[in-house]
């Protein structure tokens, strides 16, 4: 493995150009497919390393419960600064699974609570509740996804720009945004790297609701105005709900990508451009990440395995 074994814990870096330029230049719809995919591939491939990592720093510890074998100098030959990087190893992966353990618990607890306040009203699709703190959000899972709006934040609107709303909502729900924003959220705790990517990801869905909305209900300027209206008038969700994932991103410039063309819709960027040569780049990274995890697990196993007696 060699000093191979560490370079998926920096390999992220070479996704950083094309979170920021995949909002300005990629449709919304594929640059949150794009950045959630490098995002979770590469979050993965690092966490493997922690754990190739880990193995060989549990083994130099007094009474592991791991076979005498492991601490073999073959095994800890396998990996440079072997006694600081693998013992620095079980805390960085201790660290990353209570992370990721504390969102997951906090995913489920949110929608446990968010499905348990909406249990006396009726089970319909839109859930508007006597409010007077204007909010929105979807709200997916239970026995039917749902919409929440309160009618404070209905009285702010147009029927046209109530029916964007709407619109906006179900369409984080149709296209499952969340799962893609937890995903992001798991691979930003594992790796810190990849926190531009959750950022990105969390405006591009906002973005890819938008362009859904605009084209469901005929009108860029009605989900202009409706966005740019609810940002002036709400506070800000008052309990924790899934759309706490996310920010409801930058409202200047959602409103002003509305105002413009839709984007065109590519399933992969040219090369030629700025935004392909990042994309590129980030993928290139992302498989040579994914080959070097692979290696370095199998190339452990093997040593692990050679050097356990039968």
């Amino acid at each position: 493995m060699g000093v191979f074994v560490f370079l998926p814990l920096v390999l992220p870096l070479t996704a950083w150009p094309i979170a920021r330029l995949a909002e300005q230049r990629l449709h919304p719809r594929t640059a949150t497919r794009l950045l959630t995919g490098l995002a979770v591939v590469m979050a993965v491939c690092s966490t493997v390393c922690l754990g190739l990592l880990m193995v060989v720093g549990t083994a130099q510890l007094p009474g592991n419960p791991l076979p005498d074998a492991w601490s073999d100098p073959e095994v800890r030959e396998a990996v440079p600064y072997d006694e600081i990087a693998g013992k620095a190893a079980i805390a960085a992966l201790l660290a990353v699974l209570m992370a990721c353990g504390r969102t997951l618990w906090r995913h489920g607890r949110v929608r446990r609570h968010a499905h348990r306040a909406l249990a006396g009203l009726p089970g319909r699709e839109v859930a508007v509740l006597p409010d007077e703190v204007p909010y929105a959000y979807a709200l997916p899972g239970g026995r039917r996804d749902r919409v929440v709006v309160t009618t404070a934040l209905l009285s702010c609107l147009e029927p046209a720009e109530r029916r964007a709303l709407f619109a906006h909502e179900r369409a984080h729900l149709a296209a499952r945004h969340h799962w893609f924003l937890l995903a992001v959220q798991l691979a930003a705790r594992a790796n810190p790297f990849l926190r531009p990517l959750r950022t990105a990801v969390s405006y591009t869905a906002e973005r890819w609701a938008d362009e859904e909305a605009a084209q469901a209900v005929g009108s860029r300027r009605a989900v202009a105005c409706a966005i740019g209206k609810a940002a002036l008038v709400s506070r800000g969700t008052p309990v924790a709900t899934l759309a706490g994932f996310a920010a409801p991103g930058p409202v200047p410039r959602r409103v002003t990508a509305l105002l413009g063309p839709a984007p065109a819709l590519r399933s992969w960027p040219s090369v030629f451009t700025s935004v392909g040569l990042a994309a590129w780049g980030a993928a290139a990274g992302t498989a040579v990440s994914a080959l070097l995890s692979a290696n370095s697990a199998v190339t452990m196993v093997l040593i692990l395995r050679a050097a356990t007696p039968l």
